[in-house]
C-alpha cells in the first residue's frame, strides 16, 4: 500500500509542479518584479545588474551565472498575438528562450545559435491563431495561452556592461495590434 501511495504522489508531484513553480514564478514577477518595480504581464524587463545567488540585490533569475543580464516576463496571449523585437546584436551570444508552464518544457528559442544576432522581429501567437503573419516576421506558435520568457544576454567585462544592457533594453514586446 505504502509503495501505491508513494508512486501515486510522485505521479501527481510530476505533473503539477510545473504548474506551481509557474504561479510562484507569475506572482512573484507581478508583484515584485526581478529586482526593480513590478512587471505587467506582456512586458519583458531587463535586469540592469549581474547577479548571483548570494548578491543582497539578487534578482528572482539570479542562477549563479555571473557573465549575462537577464530578461524576463509572463505572456498571456488570450487577447492576441504579442511581437517580440531582438536589436541588432553584432555577433554577440543572446537567447529567449519561451517556456510552457503547463510542463515546463521549452518550445522555442530565438537567438544567436538558433536565429542568428541580426534584428528581428518573432510573432508569438497561442494555439488556435488563424489571424496573418506581417511579412518580415517569423510565427513562434505557443502551445499554451500562457508563456514564460527568459532572456539571457552576454556581458564580456565589467566595462561591457553599459552596452550589454542596452541590447538586452532593447528586447520588447508589442501587442500584434499596434
Amino acid at each position: 500500500m505504502a509503495v501505491l501511495v508513494w508512486g501515486f504522489g510522485t505521479c501527481i508531484f510530476l505533473y503539477f509542479w510545473p504548474l506551481i513553480t509557474y504561479s510562484a514564478y507569475k506572482r512573484a514577477v507581478i508583484q515584485h518584479g526581478l529586482g526593480g518595480d513590478r512587471i505587467p504581464i506582456n512586458t519583458l524587463y531587463a535586469v540592469p545588474t549581474l547577479s548571483s545567488p548570494a548578491a543582497p540585490n539578487a534578482s528572482l533569475l539570479a542562477t549563479g551565472t555571473n557573465d549575462v543580464l537577464y530578461v524576463g516576463g509572463c505572456l498571456d496571449l488570450s487577447k492576441g498575438p504579442q511581437v517580440l523585437h531582438v536589436p541588432d546584436m553584432a555577433g554577440r551570444y543572446y537567447s529567449v528562450q519561451f517556456t510552457d508552464p503547463s510542463d515546463g518544457t521549452n518550445f522555442a528559442y530565438v537567438g544567436k545559435r538558433t536565429t542568428g544576432t541580426e534584428a528581428g522581429d518573432y510573432l508569438m501567437s497561442g494555439p488556435g491563431w488563424k489571424g496573418t503573419v506581417p511579412q518580415g516576421m517569423k510565427q513562434i506558435a505557443s502551445p499554451n495561452k500562457s508563456v514564460l520568457v527568459i532572456g539571457r544576454v552576454f556581458v564580456e567585462s565589467d566595462s561591457d556592461l553599459p552596452t550589454a544592457y542596452g541590447l538586452a533594453k532593447q528586447i520588447q514586446l508589442t501587442p500584434l495590434s499596434h
